[in-house]
């Protein structure tokens, strides 16, 4: 074909440059960036966020936190009122500090009454040397945050009816009613994309097994089944076994609501011209799965995540309350409220419910911070 002009195809090999590619406009935001962006704008949300961070990063230093060891006792404050930390005496500025209890035994009540020595201001100890611990069970240590005086005590929530200090127990409980969200999450997300995501991308007869599962888990009364399950714990269990016990029994409960959602949400994806594209191309059903039909709702995910660990810690708290959850020597913000059963107990002494107020806190702070996830991934909000 004379006259007809050549025409040549060049192909440059090199990579396009990010500004240059035609599905990611110079200037666009990533998914994940925008919904950062709206969070951040949630300020109820951000501001419980940060007490989160705040709790989680204190589980490493607890043992430096708390005053006391969460097993020391002193049997000459028993059920002792919280003492007031101070600063200044009778006009006079003097740093931190606490007045010491003189204490006697009401024959007529029995009761030990604690009154309040105005004249003797006793000044905190910081960076200072208490009762040993292991760091991490690594670290042979007695350093701590804050001490009681020489010679002197500091309780700032009061000591139950062994002479423990509340505020350090309450401290140590963190670890472990934190931990145990966590895991048990962990635990109930596993089960609940397998199950859901097997369900939603298979259908059929395999959606209809896994869907009769789902009713008849769900259908057992869930209190009455935490119950059976945590009384059928051996009681010769070590602590730790018993921990893993309970999160196990929480994480296997709770993953049938995330499996339903997650049916759902392939469901309405394994339609998708791209679900077909990578399965002409051999993508196996787990890689679909994994790397395509799950990310794309992953946002959804944590928001759920961040609903469920608060039901966990709940359910932990429950059973612990009731006796059949964690036991001592395991110390959990439960563990102590298991003590305030006794009505009399909490009218003589009402610091004894003080364990309730961070997990109201963590409950809460999970609950709004969830609120500000979902939204943030809401792509209509």
């Amino acid at each position: 074909m004379s006259g007809l002009t050549e025409s040549r195809h060049f192909v440059d090999p090199a990579p396009f440059a990010p500004d240059e590619r035609g599905d990611t406009p110079a200037g666009s935001a990533s998914a994940w960036r925008l919904i950062a962006r709206k969070f951040l704008r949630h300020r109820l949300a951000v501001a419980f966020a940060l007490v989160l961070l705040f709790l989680y990063a204190l589980i490493p230093f607890v043992e430096m936190i708390a005053p006391y060891g969460q097993a020391r006792r002193d049997g000459d404050f028993l059920y002792a009122p919280p003492q007031g930390v101070h600063m200044i005496h009778e006009g006079r500025f003097i740093g931190p500090f606490v007045y010491p209890y003189r204490s006697h035994l009401d024959l007529d009540t029995f009761r030990r009454d604690y009154r309040t020595d105005t004249g003797r201001p006793q000044p905190l100890r910081f960076l200072c040397r208490s009762d040993g611990y292991d760091w991490l069970g690594l670290v042979h240590t007695d350093l701590h945050l804050v001490c009681p005086p020489e010679g002197g005590t500091l309780f700032l929530l009061g000591t139950d009816r062994l002479g423990r200090d509340q505020f350090s127990r309450i401290v140590y409980g963190t670890r472990v009613s934190l931990t145990i969200g966590l895991v048990g999450v962990a635990i109930s997300f596993t089960l609940g994309l397998l199950f859901g995501g097997i369900a939603g991308y298979f259908g059929g007869v395999t959606d209809a097994a896994v869907q009769r599962l789902i009713e008849i888990v769900r259908s057992i009364p869930e209190l009455p089944l935490w119950l059976a399950l945590s009384a059928a714990l051996p009681a010769n269990w070590s602590p730790l076994l018993v921990f893993f016990g309970i999160t196990v029994i929480l994480g296997l409960l709770d993953w049938p609501g995330l499996a339903r959602a997650v049916r759902g949400k392939l469901l309405a994806l394994r339609e998708e011209d791209f679900v077909q594209a990578a399965e002409l191309m051999g993508a196996s059903p787990a890689r679909l799965i994994g790397r395509h039909l799950i990310p794309n709702f992953m946002s959804h995910l944590i928001a759920s995540a961040t609903l469920s660990i608060p039901t966990m810690i709940l359910g932990e708290t429950a059973l612990s309350f009731l006796g059949l959850g964690l036991r001592p020597p395991v110390t959990s913000w439960g563990v102590l409220l298991n003590q305030a059963q006794n009505l009399a107990a909490v009218q003589l002494y009402p610091w004894l419910l003080l364990p309730v107020v961070p997990v109201l806190v963590t409950v809460l702070a999970f609950n709004f911070v969830g609120d500000g996830l979902r939204d943030a991934a809401d792509p209509y909000n």
